[in-house]
């Protein structure tokens, strides 16, 4: 044996073991007799040893504590206590919140070490990540939101607190996840039930104690531990206004079917099976360096872990040689070993979900490589894993293993690579490796995901809004878009129930006359018979019958829904293009003013002054959204690295809106004008009582340039079209206005694909007043922001 002296050393690399120290930790939980009760209006509960959870070290399986289950008193004492600290903590000024948050920013970084070494104690993560990325990361949360804290009055002056917040929190960063829930919801005036995960609950009590240190008013912050059955009755509850959600997505649609029409704000950040393209002119060893960020970063427990590796054909084999080289040096041990890459997945449970996907996808054909890494004997350990010879649609490439297991697949063209990439049911976040800006930039804009890092992978920041599309779920954290989750518009609060519009009583019984008075629908640009003759009278206000209308049924949302995928390229007009056509379609409506406003006066039985007024306002409208077509601009933010991120607003695509009773043109109009200003191709249902007004408007359409199918109108009724399209997998959201049982309906059959909804709740609005009826609140509803990090320099 050669002795280890300075040249072996260098010659192997090979390191010993570097243990953290973790006396500090096990001091504090001695301290609290390894067993802990909630954090409930500032102060913590006794333990109860009923139901209570033992909690496991992932690294050796050894016992760390036990804490409580928490009860449905449990949390009525949490949501009593925070639903009574709340309108003092909202009164406060921003300043006096903004210091609490900075007091927190302080207090974790003084405590940065133990919240490190408790983090992978309980998590089974490498100190060097909880250490160097989880507990600076969360540090500058509070830092950041103590800011926004600081100008939240001027900066968002015509909004207010959602109220009390019931935040549930996954155990792959237990810490980071808590301040990226908590730190915005109190900097905007809310207070907070926070539920953390049952299997990672310890740095969340260790912070209740640091937030007593820090002077936080009693009920502002409360700690409620327990398993799914707590979070399932905190999300449902009658007093939590607002319910944001980090996790699996199959709880996320049960948290969206159990708040469904309760008129709850919803955040959902769920899974994703994020793609990892490599193009032929990348730099493939950092590529490489990439996947180790990407894929073996806390073992594979990351939502937007790059799990599927897209590899141009032409390095394929070159680019996986040095993958499975890079591999043979990861290193797998205890959590407190600074020398390792890779910790312990989280649970026995957890890793049997594991062994047993990869076991299905080799049984299926799957060429499987592992290294031949000495895996610890105690605590739950898998080794970093590459999968390759994989179809697309299978198990492997379409599921979240969430494990150090990643799946590797090849293209050939640019085009390729973006329907592969595309080509999943998640969209949280995307990787994509080229020395060539242009090619980075046009793939990343392509691609159907919250967040594209360009040359680089898994980057956070409190300034940089987190969230993805499609079933990767809604919402933002993080940054000036996520603000907004935690608010809600000030002129909304005050809206009164929405009241029902009587039908008069028919009085012209005869037969319909010789010459047929049915409108048509409206799809793919042309006027069309509905699927079935089905009718529906519309009467004057006199109850003398105008008209009829179709009974659109699921064959002409169907229909329409072909007609507005068609018509994609509408969202790749440049928005100068798209103002212009606006003001056309106002200037067009200005020539047939009077007819509308007859149209209005015979149908709703105003005045012909307030007729005239609305089709003035319906005018005015379409010139707002010509005006913001193309100045609803993104934002370049400045992350701590060298490079930005471009947080760009894009259209949600295919968008249905249902059109309530009252103000029938303007309220059409304000509906339609944001999603088509921005990009979005819509179906709309008019409103049911007067249908008309739309049936006249599209032939104002026809005549002002909007490329068929961008716009398509379907009568019928609100309720039965609002289910047709909210169960439809290719319509990506949903805007209703209406009765409070429509808003149940659209939130309740729109867990599917998890489609955006922008609901009333039965509340009426005062379309006429451009605070209430148009504006940023709607260009916001319209579009999702993708954030795309572009480093620079060498």
């Amino acid at each position: 044996d050669r002795p280890m002296d300075v040249a072996t050393y260098l010659e192997t690399m090979d390191y010993q073991t570097s243990l953290e120290d973790k006396a500090e930790a096990v001091d504090w939980l001695e301290k609290n007799n390894r067993q802990f009760g909630h954090f409930i209006g500032g102060k913590f509960t006794s333990f109860k040893e009923e139901g209570s959870l033992e909690i496991l070290n992932p690294s050796t399986k050894e016992p760390l504590a036990r804490i409580s289950s928490g009860s449905e008193a449990d949390l009525e004492a949490a949501i009593r206590a925070a639903r009574e600290a709340q309108p003092k903590w909202a009164s406060l000024s921003g300043f006096e919140r903004a210091r609490k948050l900075y007091a927190l920013a302080r207090l974790i970084q003084r405590h940065a070490r133990l919240f490190a070494v408790l983090e992978a104690l309980d998590n089974g993560k490498p100190v060097r990540e909880t250490r160097d990325i989880d507990i600076p990361l969360a540090a500058r949360h509070f830092y950041h939101h103590a800011g926004w804290a600081q100008i939240a009055e001027t900066e968002f002056a015509d909004h207010e607190p959602v109220g009390v917040v019931g935040q549930i929190i996954p155990w792959n960063f237990p810490f980071l996840m808590l301040s990226w829930k908590i730190a915005p919801a109190l900097a905007l005036g809310n207070t907070v039930i926070l539920k953390p995960a049952e299997l990672t609950p310890l740095t969340a009590l260790l912070f209740a104690d640091l937030a007593v240190q820090a002077g936080l008013p009693e009920g502002v912050l409360n700690i409620v531990t327990g398993d799914g059955k707590t979070g399932s009755i905190l999300a449902a509850h009658k007093d939590v206004n607002k319910v944001a959600f980090t996790g699996s997505t199959p709880v996320g649609r049960l948290i969206r079917q159990a708040t469904a029409g309760s008129g709850k704000s919803l955040t959902l950040e769920l899974g994703g099976k994020s793609p990892f393209i490599v193009f032929d002119d990348a730099d493939l060893d950092a590529a490489v360096e990439g996947v180790v960020d990407a894929i073996w970063f806390n073992q594979g427990q990351v939502c937007c872990a790059g799990s599927r590796i897209l590899v141009q054909e032409s390095i394929a084999e070159d680019f996986l040689r040095r993958l499975r080289v890079r591999m043979n040096t990861l290193r797998v041990g205890h959590a407190l070993d600074k020398t390792i890459d890779m910790g312990a997945i989280v649970s026995a449970d957890q890793l049997a979900r594991i062994e047993a996907m990869v076991a299905r996808g080799v049984a299926a054909g799957a060429d499987l490589y592992q290294p031949e890494t000495d895996l610890p004997k105690d605590g739950f350990y898998f080794p970093p894993t590459l999968v390759s010879n994989v179809e697309p649609t299978s198990e492997l490439a379409a599921e979240e293993i969430f494990g150090p297991v990643v799946v590797s697949m090849t293209f050939r063209t640019h085009d390729e690579a973006v329907l592969l990439a595309n080509h999943s049911r998640y969209g949280l976040a995307a990787s994509v490796w080229s020395e060539s800006i242009n090619q980075a930039l046009e793939v990343a804009t392509h691609l159907e995901a919250g967040v594209v890092w360009i040359n680089g992978t898994n980057q956070l920041d409190a300034a940089v809004g987190f969230g993805g599309k499609k079933e990767s779920g809604f919402g933002r954290e993080g940054g000036r878009e996520g603000c907004f989750d935690y608010l809600k518009p000030r002129i909304w609060s005050k809206n009164p129930p929405r009241k029902e519009i009587a039908v008069p009583a028919r009085k012209d019984t005869s037969a319909v006359a010789s010459i047929d008075r049915t409108a048509k629908l409206f799809i793919g640009g042309k006027q069309c018979r509905p699927d079935a003759p089905y009718v529906t009278p519309v009467l004057s206000s006199k109850g003398v019958m105008l008209g009829e209308v179709p009974k659109g049924n699921r064959k002409d949302i169907r229909n329409a829904v072909e007609a507005a995928n068609k018509a994609s390229s509408w969202g790749k007009k440049t928005t100068y293009n798209r103002s212009q056509i606006l003001y056309y379609l106002a200037e067009n409506l200005s020539v047939r003013e009077e007819e509308f406003a007859d149209r209005l006066q015979s149908l709703t039985g105003v005045s012909a002054a307030s007729a005239r007024k609305e089709v003035s306002l319906s005018m005015s409208r379409l010139f707002s959204y010509g005006a913001w077509a193309d100045k609803y601009e993104g934002a370049i933010h400045l992350p701590p690295i060298q490079g930005v991120a471009m947080a760009m607003p894009e259209p949600l695509g295919v968008v249905g809106a249902i059109c309530p009773p009252e103000a029938p043109l303007l309220a059409m109009i304000s509906l339609m004008g944001p999603l088509i200003a921005t990009g979005n191709r819509t179906i709309i249902v008019p409103s049911e009582r007067y249908p008309l007004i739309a049936t006249d408007f599209y032939s104002v359409l026809e005549t002002s340039d909007i490329p068929a199918g961008v716009v398509n109108i379907v009568t019928g009724s609100s309720e039965e079209l609002a289910t047709v399209l909210a169960q439809h997998n290719d319509v990506e959201a949903l805007w209703a206005f209406g009765s409070a049982s429509l808003s149940k309906i659209v939130e309740a059959n729109s867990v599917g694909n998890l489609k955006r909804s922008f609901v009333d709740y039965g509340r009426q609005i005062d379309w006429h007043n451009p605070e209430a009826g148009e504006g940023e609140l709607y260009l916001r509803r319209a579009t999702e922001i993708k954030n795309i990090w572009v480093p620079y320099g060498e």
